[in-house]
């Protein structure tokens, strides 16, 4: 087990969010008070249900665009775990005015609140997608590509700006890129639902799950307690060397869309039968998508002390479990 964050003031940005959500649970759990600000455009109200009684948990119901509703927030708070963003690679080549507001605006104006309200250390949901075109595997943090959509140039953009505010400001700032995280509340619906929900949801319909491209594309898929596990230890470390630094955060091995679907089919016939009987459809590739994500997660194992516990099978095993429950 690591180490986790305990009695601090914490604020967590998009905690209505799947990501966030599960990271407000889990901090709640390690004893810290919470607030969590959210403007629920993507997240969701029943994610937050269970915690709306405990008397550590504080919602705010604000927008990272509007700079008061950041400083609100931001008052008085040790740490500050900011994952509130528009994602999806789809909606920010159809709208990437919102995406860039939102990314770049709302997250310089949450880091800025920070640095006023003098945080003890600011982190951040960076992307594996601001490695771009850079055609090296496994990536490696310090070597990154061309971003091949709005929403990655977004990303890392917010890089830029952590490494300028903890020169210019000296404020610590960690940044974790996620790579494919799924797991429990990752919502199935909506037109820029993750691939993993949206297999889980049509096999348990009996319909055939779309694959974009021939299925050959491959994805570090990250079960949602390793980034969990990321946020506390960045909170947590020491070592000025680690500080001020950007992390991948993956399990560290790559899964094509076809073992994908079949990991996830074999899963679910466990209990259903008749998927077993289901093909999937193959659509275009998607714009944007690079064809292959696999991380090197030495530095975060070095220096934060990462060590990912679940492998795809194993967290996607609790993944279905929480969908058969909850959809």
């Amino acid at each position: 087990m690591y180490d986790q964050l305990g009695n601090s003031n914490v604020v967590v940005t998009g905690g209505a969010g799947f990501i966030g959500s599960n990271l407000v649970e889990s901090l709640l759990g390690a004893g810290n008070r919470v607030i969590c600000l959210d403007n629920f455009s993507t997240g969701r109200r029943e994610n937050l249900k269970d915690f709306l009684k405990n008397p550590s948990f504080k919602l705010i119901e604000g927008d990272i665009r509007n700079y008061s509703d950041c400083q609100r927030a931001a008052e008085g708070a040790d740490y500050i775990f900011h994952q509130a963003a528009l994602g999806s690679v789809p909606r920010s080549i159809q709208d990437p005015v919102s995406s860039t507001d939102v990314n770049i605006g709302g997250f310089v104006k949450m880091l800025f609140a920070s640095k006023e309200a003098g945080v003890k250390r600011f982190i951040y949901a960076a992307s594996s997608s601001t490695y771009g075109d850079h055609p090296d595997l496994p990536k490696v943090e310090e070597r990154i590509g061309k971003p091949l959509s709005p929403y990655g140039i977004t990303k890392y953009v917010d890089e830029l700006f952590a490494a300028n505010f903890s020169q210019t400001y000296k404020i610590d700032v960690i940044g974790l890129r996620y790579f494919n995280v799924f797991g429990r509340r990752q919502d199935p619906s909506g037109a820029y639902a993750a691939v993993i929900p949206l297999f889980v949801r049509k096999l348990m319909d009996h319909e055939s799950p779309v694959i974009n491209g021939d299925g050959s594309n491959s994805r570090d898929f990250t079960y949602i307690d390793s980034v969990i596990q990321a946020n506390h230890l960045a909170a947590l470390v020491t070592d000025r060397s680690a500080i001020n630094q950007v992390y991948n955060v993956a399990h560290g091995e790559r899964t094509d869309l076809n073992k994908l679907f079949e990991i996830i089919q074999a899963i679910i016939s466990k209990f259903d039968k008749k998927v077993m009987e289901i093909s999937p459809v193959y659509g275009p590739e998607r714009t944007g998508d690079i064809p292959h994500s696999h991380a090197s997660v030495e530095k975060a194992r070095q220096l934060l002390g990462y060590n990912p516990a679940h492998t795809v099978e194993t967290g996607m095993e609790e993944a279905v479990r929480w969908y058969r429950h909850n959809l």
